[in-house]
Formats: structure tokens, sequence, C-alpha cells
């Protein structure tokens, strides 16, 4: 039988991921509950050594009158009691033999020890005179030494310092804490590690082919596969390159927005390449405890050397590569992110490239690494990983359906024209949705209408059809989204528009106008992008045209019109009196698919009166296309109000519904017919420009 390739004993071939087997089992889990029971019961038996002889306890006041009558021959003072030891003489000193056989001792004056004279308790309350007795001592007594003095009775101070009360007021608390400890240390560090584990890597190891990816899995991102080939070519056939002198990047860094499949692809190079993938985040490298990233950092690439040729995939890789000069130690401090950055640097130039040892990394904050892991050595090649095309969009529909029951009506052509912008994650997601819809409404399959369900709960987010609504914010909702969709049909230049919906959806949208591309665009001319703040204004100015007033329900178009027109004139230079000029000011580095919302706060490098002048534009621009949206409603006052009645009838209008009531969109009016009467398409805009 041939031996296992790693020799590592915390990795074993096998299905999945490799994981490391607990140390110890049930009794090293009840190890700490033998120690405590072991201190405790240590303990009390050396309290229970160092205790006096049994005596009994017997009030303050019969003590004194005991001493007073003579009956004892030594005193023993403490700051809690007073004990005394019987004479030699009196019958209690022999009544630990007679209380076995239930003999009374009686004083000198034949009373029992303790009572008044004349008295006689019932004898069952002493059944036997002990040796000892004591009694509780006052905090003040000044009579006790000058009564030991008067009968000439022998006494001696002792201190209650033994080391039962040592062991009790500070060992047994501190075993307690220390063993507290011992078992928070091997919990968090992982199942009898302790300590040690801390330093240990926490990487998801998968042997040679047990990834289950492949390149026929990853689908819309065929220049990432392509550049990714010759890594895993690389890794099947190093003597190819080394021939020639070629050497092989030591470090890839996939680059990309969410959910586009960088850690898919990491994933796929692994399993064609059929080499041992170590996965981890970069957030499990640092832990409360400086020192721990570097020690994992360190002992990761020694797995992974050990286990040579492999490939070590790091997603997130901002967690721990942010700059130094964005996240540096404060005051001179020491940062624990920062170490784990050095050690990872140190680790990526000090391996051999010759074994056979690739890092992969994905981040989508390409802006906020430092430096050094992009220099050539390190991180040599980066690999964007966009948003897919439609027929991207349609090959990654076609690998999420493999295993969905689809009704023959659905297209995934025309999944993949309705979902423009949409990553693999969100086309995941779409698929999950329409098939769970089905389900729902017990169909044999999926249906066409069920993703066009999917595709709207996931661009509107979910129906609340459970939230009422007066009859009057209705109506206002239903001309608000009138408003939009007659603006949006409209204009030359407008996206069309797909649904309108007054059902509530989402967080706080009682409404929606879905308006969407036909095509994937790169490139947004001034024109188009005044008819989009035309058509976000048209709510609004629908509501002023009808009631006189406007509501709360335009904030979010606001925002977005204000924003659109900002942009316009600060990053395109779309500002007749400013210019061609950039004006934006810098937030900092953000996330590549979000959206750049720059705050008021955010650096500016331009004057006062050029700030002005910026706000008198964007103002100018917002009002122009209100005024634009006013003039088609006014125009157009019946068919807005046509809109709004079927709105308010049926809640939702569909394209086809809104042809019919409002005409075709005025974006193909421009476009113009064919003779056979189908839409002339404009050419797709490159993705670049000079």
């Amino acid at each position: 039988m041939p031996e296992p390739r790693s020799k590592d004993p915390r990795q074993t071939p096998g299905d999945g991921p490799v994981q490391r087997p607990p140390s110890g089992g049930t009794g090293f889990r009840l190890m700490p509950l033998f120690w405590l029971l072991l201190i405790v019961g240590s303990f009390f038996a050396l309290r229970a050594a160092t205790e006096s002889p049994a005596a009994a306890t017997v009030p303050y006041s019969a003590f004194k009158r005991d001493l007073a009558a003579g009956r004892f021959r030594k005193v023993i003072l403490s700051p809690e009691w007073v004990r005394g030891v019987l004479a030699e003489g009196h019958p209690g000193a022999k009544s630990m033999a007679g209380a076995k056989s239930g003999e009374g001792a009686e004083a000198k004056s034949g009373e029992p020890l303790g009572a008044r004279p004349g008295e006689t308790p019932p004898a069952a309350e002493h059944p036997a005179t002990p040796r000892v007795v004591r009694a509780a001592r006052p905090p003040e007594d000044k009579d006790l030494l000058h009564l030991l003095d008067e009968q000439g009775v022998e006494y001696e101070y002792h201190p209650d310092s033994g080391f039962g009360e040592l062991l009790w007021a500070w060992l047994l608390p501190l075993a307690l804490i220390l063993l507290f400890w011992g078992w928070m240390m091997r919990r968090v560090g992982g199942m009898g590690a302790g300590l040690a584990a801390f330093g240990k890597s926490k990487a998801r190891v998968h042997r040679e082919n047990d990834t289950g990816v492949t390149f026929a899995d990853v689908a819309g991102i065929d220049e990432a596969v392509e550049e990714l080939k010759e890594i895993v070519d690389f890794l099947k056939s190093p003597e190819k390159y080394r021939r020639l002198g070629g050497r092989i990047p030591k470090g890839v860094l996939l680059v990309g927005p969410p959910g586009t499949g960088k850690t898919l692809l990491a994933r796929a190079v692994a399993g064609e390449a059929g080499v041992p993938f170590f996965s981890l985040s970069g957030s499990e490298f640092v832990e409360m405890f400086v020192g721990v990233g570097a020690a994992r950092v360190r002992d990761l690439f020694e797995q992974a050397a050990a286990s040579a040729p492999a490939i070590i995939f790091i997603d997130e890789l901002d967690a721990i590569g942010k700059s130094r000069a964005i996240s540096g130690p404060v005051a001179g401090g020491n940062d624990e992110r920062e170490q784990t950055l050095n050690q990872l640097l140190a680790e990526m130039d000090g391996f051999d490239p010759r074994v056979g040892l690739i890092v992969l990394a994905a981040t989508n904050r390409p802006n906020v690494l430092d430096p050094a892991l992009l220099r050539p050595g390190r991180f040599d090649r980066q690999v964007l990983v966009d948003k897919p095309d439609k027929e991207g969009r349609k090959k990654i529909l076609e690998i999420h359906l493999r295993g969905v029951k689809v009704a023959p009506d659905v297209s995934t052509e025309e999944i993949a024209a309705r979902t423009p912008g949409f990553a693999g994650a969100d086309l995941a997601n779409v698929v999950n949705e329409a098939a769970l819809l089905a389900a729902r409404r017990g169909a044999e399959a999926v249906e066409m209408q069920d993703f066009e369900h999917a595709i709207e709960r996931v661009v509107a987010g979910l129906k609340r059809k459970n939230r009422r609504m007066s009859p009057e914010e209705k109506r206002i909702v239903a001309y608000h989204e009138a408003g939009h969709a007659l603006v949006g049909q409209s204009l030359p230049f407008a996206d069309p528009v797909q649904k309108v919906s007054i059902i509530p959806h989402g967080l706080g949208a009682l409404g929606f106008t879905l308006q969407m591309p036909l095509e994937d665009r790169y490139l947004l001319r001034r024109e188009e992008l005044e008819d989009k703040i035309a058509g976000l204004l048209g709510g609004r100015a629908a509501e002023e045209l009808v009631f006189g007033t406007v509501s709360t329900g335009a904030a979010d178009d606001l925002q977005k019109a204000t924003h659109l027109a900002r942009s316009m004139v600060t990053e395109y230079g779309m500002s007749e009196a400013l210019g061609p000029l950039y004006l934006r000011g810098s937030a900092g580095p953000g996330f590549l698919g979000e959206e750049d919302t720059t705050p008021l706060g955010a650096e500016r490098r331009y004057s006062e009166e050029t700030a002005r002048r910026i706000d008198a534009e964007v103002r100018a621009i917002v009002d122009r296309n209100m005024a634009r949206a006013r003039a088609i409603l006014e125009r157009r006052r019946d068919v807005l109000e046509a809109i709004a009645e079927r709105l308010l009838d049926t809640e939702t209008l569909d394209q086809e519904t809104l042809r019919a009531l409002a005409g075709p969109p005025a974006r193909e009016t421009q476009s113009g017919e064919k003779n056979d009467g189908t839409r002339e398409r404009e050419a797709p805009e490159e993705r670049a420009t000079a």
C-alpha cells in the first residue's frame, strides 16, 4: 500500500476537508473537576487535623460562671473564641469515656457544667461533659483577663492564622482561578491544545481532488479562468517553465465585487491541479493575544510546504493586508494586524518558488492593500473577477439550473436579459427563490413566472401584504408610481419600464417602478443621466400636480437624483459653468461594486467659491429635470390618471398593460422601427475608452 502523501500528523487524507481530531476524551474533560475535588478534600483534611479536640459550645455567661467556680485549669484565647480545659480533678475530665456509657458529669459542687447554682437542667441536654468547652468571645470584655488572674488560671493567646485559614483564604481561590483559566484556554485554543493551539493555523485543508470544483463549474468569467489555467499548468508541469528560465508568480490576487465567484475560482484551481488546498479567511489570523496572527501565518506556510505542491487561499485579504499608512499603530503602540502582515510579507519572500507553493488571495477592496503586498515577488498578478455580461449570466444560469426541474417555457436567454448587473451569487439566489416559490404553490416544475417573481423579490425586496395603508395613502402612492412610470415611458433615453406596483416591498418601500436596461451598459451619456434624474423626480412631480403638496415618499428618489447630479458636476465634467474638471472630494478607498456616496465631510481640494458654484450647478440640473418631468405629466394628465386608477384597481401593472395605457416607450420611437415591426437595436457600447 502506498504511503500517504503528507507526513504532517495533523492532516489525514480522506473525503472532504481534513479536520484535526480533538485531543483527549471524556477523561480529559473531567480532569479539572478531579483536581478541584482533590484540593477541597485536602483542605478539609488539613483543617480537621489542625482543629482543637472536640469542644462543646456553651454561652459566654455560662463559661464565665464555670471560670469563677474554678472548673478550668487552662484557658485558650483567640480573636473569635475562648476555650477552657477542665481541671484534672473535675468529673468532666473523665467524661470522654463516660459519655459512651451515658454517665453524666457533675461539678465539684454536684452541679452540671455550665449550670447556675441550684439549676438542674434535663439530662438529655448534657449527656456527657466534654474535656474542653468553648464560647464565642465578645469583641470587648475587659473583665475576662482580670477574672483569669484572680482564679490563677493559666491562659494563652492563639491568633487564628493557621494553615487551614491560609489555605481557605488564599490558596483555594487561587487554585480555582487557575483551573478556570486553564479550562478557558483549552476551550478557546482547540480541545486540549491549550495555549499552543493559539499559534496553530485554522486553515481548512482539502486533499487533492476533494474540493469537488473544476473550471467546468465556473462560468461567466472566462478571462479570469484563462489567466488561472496557467497556474494549473505550472503545478502540473513545472519543468516546462523551468527549462526556459521562467518563474511562476508566487501570488495571484483575485479582485472583484462581492458575489462574483472569487472563492469558487480559487477552489476550481485546486481541483484542476489536484493539489492540497489550504483555505481560510484573513480575519482568522487575528486574535485577542499579541503575536497569535504571526504564529498562525508561520504555521500555515509550514503545513503547506510539507504538502507541496499546494495552494494557499486567503479570502478577504484586506482584513490583514490593509495598508500600514491607513491602520498603523497609534502613539508608537504595536498593532497585532501589522505584525501579522509583516509575517505574511516575510513568508512570501522566504519560500522557494520551485517547491510549487502558490498563494491565492481575494478581496473587493484592492485600494486599501499595503503596497508591499502588491510588489513583484509577492502578489505579482492581479486577476479581475468582474460581474458577467449577458452571455456570462446565461452560462451561470445553466450551471445553477442543473439540479432544478424547470418547465419548457423557461428561457435562460430571457432571464439573463432581465438581470443586468447581477453577479453570480445574485443569479444563484434568483434560481433558489424561483424554486422555493414553485414549491410553495405546489407546482411540478419551476415556471417562467416563478423566475419573474424571484427577480422582483431580489430587486425590490419581499412583498409586505400585511402592511395596510389608508385609502388616502394608497392613492398618493398610486399617483407617485404612475408619475415614475409615465415619465419613464415618455423619455427617449430612459430604461424601459418592466413593472409597476403599489404593494409594499422590502424595508420601507410602499411601491416601486422597475426599470431595466435592454443590454449591458458600460458608458452613460449626459442625456441618459438627465433622463434618469427626470424619471426619479416623476413621482414627486405627480404628487405636486395632483394633490398640490408633497409627501415623504420621495426621499429616496431625491437622494439618488441629487447624487447623480453632483456626480455629473464633480466627476464627469458635464457642467458648462465649471467645465471638464474633477472636483470630487477624497473620502478614502471603498468597496468594489459599492455605490460611491462620498460624505459631506470628505476632504476637498477647491475653494469655497467653487463649492458654491458646484451647489448651484447641482441645483440647476435637478430643477431643470424636475420641470421636464412636470411638463410631461401636465401634457399627458389623462394617461397619468388612467395609470393611477388601474394601479388602485389591480395594484400591479406589467409591461404590456403599461404599453396599452401609455403607448410604446419613447426609446423605441427614437431608435425607429424596421419594416417587419421588430425593433432595431443599437450597437453595444465598448467596454472601455481611451
